[in-house]
């Protein structure tokens, strides 16, 4: 069987053009068929339209060896991707029986009647074989025929994730043929430096072909990837190793993580091995940072608990000084309530987050929000302030929960 080396992925459903689901799936798949050593070139997303969907199946078909297609495989009149395929292929689906009694199972084993609107789930084309799925009523096609002096090869995955992933690695993976080349990658997670700072910093670096360089922004900062392929991943680590050399040089300090290390589980690994615990206080952040920290793993051993201090009573829970009914200025009042969460919760450290909403930069343009981040131990409190520019309350309070784990991070290693 010749080896697939290059792939197209067709993403189904006019949900995910409106917007109503995020396409987890073209993500999923890319990661997967690199990981096998496919180029992928194109990913492209459709709505339920029987001709755009066909013309895109068409088009894949023309440039890419394998189409993958997600969505589009349940019982309604607007899930069409098996037509699509029996359309392109020029075969006519019928209902194949084990289908047909499989599904008829499924359905009995929850003690309901099948629709009979569900019996195209048991459809098939002559040159497709049915993939199990054993987590929903949607059985996947693997289509395969020799068209124009080659090979045409089409998998259509059902959209729900749960069901995706296990039908593609323990379905699909074992009846293809793949390169057997070996991808590595390694991600450094920045901090301090904007990504077009990085790019001029890596600038020699990112033009290269095999290994690669490239810079994602991210919530948590600014992501380098280190990627390489060979034809065994000792061989892709080996090659990658003078580039990602360089990299980390470069990048130095700014570099708080890699790969897939996230803050939070950091912070609870670095507390828990020195047996030290922390407690948080937050305003503006609306809780995100206790939600964040309460989910890491052993959180419960380091961490002690936080307050939402966005009413005078919860500021008064931390015993926070008020003078003529007002508080003291929102950086003050960041320190204060840092130490007030170490004293409250008996923690070795306090975090917290605090603006006013009303407080503009001097002389600034409206909109500005003036955000404080403080650390507290025994020693006096250390205040950070933060200039968030962007209106969004939901980008503000990830933008400042992040900013407080940074500074806690930075303090603990």
């Amino acid at each position: 069987m010749t080896p697939i080396t290059d792939a197209e992925i067709i993403s189904v459903g006019t949900e995910l053009l409106l917007g109503e689901i995020v396409d987890t799936n073209s993500a999923f798949l890319a990661g997967e068929l690199a990981r096998l050593g496919v180029d992928v070139y194109w990913s492209v997303r459709v709505g339920d339209n029987a001709d755009r969907l066909g013309a895109a199946l068409e088009q894949a078909l023309e440039r890419s060896s394998l189409v993958v297609l997600t969505g589009g495989l349940g019982p309604t009149d607007d899930d069409m991707t098996r037509e699509a395929v029996a359309r392109a292929f020029g075969e006519e689906p019928a209902t194949d029986p084990d289908l047909e009694q499989w599904l008829r199972s499924r359905f009995a084993g929850r003690e309901q009647p099948m629709p009979e609107r569900n019996l195209k789930q048991a459809w098939l084309i002559p040159s497709a074989v049915a993939l199990p799925n054993p987590f929903g009523t949607a059985p996947g096609w693997l289509a395969r025929k020799e068209s124009g002096g080659r090979l045409r090869t089409v998998v259509a995955l059902p959209g729900p994730p749960r069901e995706l992933m296990p039908m593609w690695r323990d379905q699909v993976v074992p009846l293809l043929a793949f390169p057997g080349r070996d991808l590595y990658r390694r991600t450094f997670r920045t901090t301090g430096l904007g990504e077009s700072d990085i790019a001029d910093l890596l600038a020699g670096q990112l033009s290269g072909a095999n290994p690669t360089v490239a810079t994602y922004a991210r919530r948590d900062g600014v992501h380098v990837r280190v990627a390489a392929q060979a034809d065994t991943e000792e061989e892709a680590r080996t090659l990658a190793a003078p580039v990602e050399q360089q990299v980390r040089e470069l990048l130095g300090s700014h570099i708080w993580g890699v790969d897939d290390e996230e803050l939070e589980n950091l912070i609870m690994t670095a507390l828990n091995g020195s047996g030290r615990t922390l407690a948080t206080a937050e305003s503006l952040s609306g809780g995100q940072l206790m939600q964040v920290l309460s989910a890491a793993p052993d959180a419960k051993t380091a961490y002690r608990g936080g307050v939402l201090a966005w009413t005078a009573q919860a500021m008064g829970i931390l015993g926070m000084p008020r003078s003529a009914g007002h508080w003291p200025a929102a950086g003050i009042s960041a320190g204060l309530m840092a130490e007030a969460a170490r004293e409250t919760f008996t923690a070795d450290w306090g975090l917290a987050v605090h603006a006013d909403s009303q407080a503009r930069e001097p002389d600034g343009p409206a909109g500005i929000t003036e955000v404080f981040i403080a650390l507290a131990s025994e020693t006096e409190p250390v205040v950070r302030r933060l200039a968030l520019p962007n209106p969004d309350a939901a980008w503000q309070r990830e933008r400042a929960t992040v900013a407080a784990l940074q500074l806690l991070w930075a303090r603990l290693r």
